[in-house]
């Protein structure tokens, strides 16, 4: 059922206030982290289950595909690869697809994982992607390794859907520098802004892994029954109740999945959810945010701004104004390297690889007055075929002395 035009109007205005705050409501506390990595006490300590990223984006080799990668388990230094390069057995992860512009998920694409019993073996990806029984087809993750040179992605196509799938661990492609970013913060609130703080061009997630999940779909598998122009696209992990199991020498989940993190426009709930409430926010759902749950809570953090109305409109396009999706025009041609790079096809236009979101946001919110951290891409060039992703970090030889973890 659609919403009466009065609610609709109402949370647009909402919206657009919330996009315009989404980088500069970090000024409040605690510390900004940007994207989603570590953005509430709950997933804090949950790190299987903890999202960083989602990206959607035509793929720029065929734009009659859609790319779409979730990432998790952010900060895993070179050295523990094999320890930490491991999808958690017990998270369903979950890329919730909207298809008529309203604030319901309408398709569901889920994973799951096998538990690691060999330091030699792959684990086994099952993905489900129907509501019938046997929808599903399995693949092998990337195998996560300590040699000087990572393994080869593992990419699987399955036949039925012409799905193509990759998970493992990978360079974690955000880039923003968390310190100057706060400094700059600093400056604000004692009522004397210095942008030199941004200078630094330091990207604080250099040098890390992360876990990846990247899918390619024939753009008609999103689509849906009415061929919808512009989907929208959120990322989502759950958890089962759980337990300690002796005899399988582990945790083991058990029970209905519950959702326990959710992303979709980058920054929402790390930057603009007040502490107290961000379990909340990711235990809600997409109807939630379009009931105004949060509207409350958004509109009280965002009074301070000074951004001018015609930006503030501006950003309305950015909003989530039927719940917290990227939205992705599958009409909009999307090319170049790396996932994508020509004007006009990218965030907010879901997100590319390489769209640097952070400064997007920043010049807007700073009434089209170009500003931005100086951290202008990630530090490991992507590659310019699916899954596009770039390879993990790997242990640097014997005396190699590097700057590559840059805090």
């Amino acid at each position: 059922m659609r919403r009466s035009t009065s609610v609709s109007s109402w949370f647009a205005h909402t919206a657009a206030i919330v996009v315009a705050g989404v980088s500069f409501m970090a000024w409040a506390p605690p510390a900004a982290r940007a994207a989603d990595h570590g953005d509430a006490p709950g997933v804090g300590p949950d790190q299987g289950a903890d999202i960083a990223d989602i990206y959607a984006f035509l793929d720029p080799n065929d734009n009659n595909r859609v790319v779409l990668i979730g990432t998790t388990r952010g900060f895993i230094a070179s050295g523990e690869n094999v320890n930490f390069g491991i999808f958690d057995p017990n998270v369903e992860y979950r890329f919730q697809i909207e298809q008529t512009g309203d604030p319901k998920v309408d398709q569901i694409i889920s994973v799951r994982f096998s538990r690691k019993t060999t330091a030699t073996d792959p684990q086994t990806a099952t993905v489900t992607y129907g509501k019938k029984k046997g929808q599903s087809f399995t693949a092998p993750a990337t195998l996560s390794t300590l040699t000087a040179s990572p393994n080869d992605p593992v990419i699987t196509t399955d036949p039925t859907t012409n799905i193509t799938f990759f998970a493992g661990l990978v360079d974690d492609p955000f880039f923003f520098d968390i310190p100057g970013f706060n400094r700059f913060v600093a400056s604000v609130l004692a009522n004397n802004p210095d942008p030199t703080q941004l200078q630094r061009g330091r990207d604080s997630f250099a040098g890390y892994n992360i876990m990846a999940i990247a899918m390619s779909f024939p753009k008609a598998f999103l689509q849906g029954p009415d061929t919808a122009t512009t989907i929208g696209v959120n990322f989502a992990t759950a958890r089962g109740s759980q337990s300690v199991n002796k005899k399988a020498f582990g945790v083991v989940g058990k029970g209905k999945f519950v959702q326990v993190d959710r992303m979709g426009t980058p920054a929402v709930n790390v930057a603009l959810i007040p502490f107290a409430r961000k379990d909340e926010y990711n235990f809600a759902t997409t109807e939630d945010d379009a009931k105004g749950r949060f509207a409350a809570d958004i509109v009280q953090r965002l009074q301070q701004l000074g951004t001018q109305q015609a930006q503030i409109d501006t950003l309305a396009s950015v909003a989530v104004t039927n719940g917290d999706f990227l939205r992705l025009n599958l009409n909009t041609a999307n090319s170049g390297a790396g996932g994508g790079d020509n004007a006009g096809a990218g965030f907010p236009n879901g997100r590319r690889l390489r769209d640097d979101v952070i400064d997007i946001i920043l010049t807007i919110i700073a009434n089209n007055t170009p500003l931005g951290d100086n951290v202008n891409a990630s530090d490991v060039p992507l590659r310019d075929q699916f899954p596009f992703l770039a390879p993990p970090q790997q242990p640097r030889a014997s005396g190699v002395v590097d700057d590559n973890t840059r805090n």
